[in-house]
């Protein structure tokens, strides 16, 4: 029998947790876990337009990855944008995808889509949060969303799949927002601290690393940390001195043009619904 871009993507989310020791627990940064456990360099910058965003390039002449995703106020969604991502990254399909196409989703685009699904609300770790208590609507709904930082929409999904609700009850629930859940149950202070963590400028870790080792150096400049960074040099040069990080002497050739490669991203439609 021929194998589904979902039992594929599946068993791929499955080994990644098994391989770095992740259980079944809902993941924490996304940003951080990728960096860690693919080397690849990851970005949250500013793009041209709202939509969510994410893309993975490589430079061929240094065999480097790098993977970027846009700020936005949607926590979840930037979430399952890093997880469709590493997906691509895994797959080693990253540059084969259409993202314009989106009548005909490629079998590597679903396949991602599902990955992301598995990898951050896996059904057994769904089973284990729930046990066997009879699922009261939509209170359960948030509690799964709140715990596994996902959108309610690859919440239903997950637990479809798990056997907590049918097809007639995600249809009925398919409507909510994470706001709408947050208000509803309590926990709006902590959506809108995630909404602040997603809206925020991150610079590739190993890449900023570098540079303020550089600048300990006197080889790069505080204006350039806060050009990677995002920020402006008065912070810059603020946390570098609460770090406890001096800069030697310059020796004049101080190079301030750090940046992070510009390029449009665009990966709508990710969660098959609003957060």
């Amino acid at each position: 029998m021929k194998i589904t871009s979902n039992q594929e993507a599946r068993e791929a989310a499955e080994l990644f947790r098994v391989q770095h020791r992740l259980g079944l627990q809902p993941l924490g940064d996304m940003v951080a876990l990728i960096e860690q456990a693919t080397g690849i360099d990851v970005a949250v910058m500013d793009v041209d337009d709202h939509h969510e965003h994410g893309l993975t390039m490589r430079d061929p002449e240094r065999d480097v990855m790098f993977l970027g995703v846009a700020k936005t106020p949607h926590p979840m969604r930037q979430r399952s944008t890093l997880a469709h991502e590493l997906a691509h990254i895994l797959f080693d399909d990253w540059a084969e995808y259409d993202a314009g196409n989106w009548d005909r989703r490629s079998y590597g685009e679903m396949r991602a889509d599902s990955f992301a699904g598995h990898l951050l609300v896996p059904r057994q770790g769904i089973r284990e949060f729930l046990g066997n208590r009879s699922v009261e609507l939509p209170v359960d709904l948030s509690d799964v969303v709140q715990w596994f930082l996902v959108s309610p929409q690859m919440a239903l999904i997950a637990m479809e799949e798990a056997g907590y609700l049918d097809a007639a009850d995600k249809k009925s629930l398919w409507h909510y927002s994470t706001p709408q859940l947050a208000v509803q149950y309590g926990w709006i202070d902590q959506y809108q601290a995630l909404q602040s963590q997603s809206h925020q400028h991150r610079a590739p870790q190993r890449l900023l690393a570098r540079a303020i080792s550089g600048y300990r150096e006197g080889v790069l400049s505080a204006q350039a940390i806060a050009t990677l960074r995002g920020t402006d040099v008065v912070k810059a040069e603020y946390d570098l001195r609460e770090a406890g990080i001096v800069q030697k002497e310059p020796d004049g050739t101080l190079d301030d043009a750090i940046t992070v490669p510009p390029f449009d991203l665009d990966l709508t439609d990710l969660d098959d619904g609003s957060e």
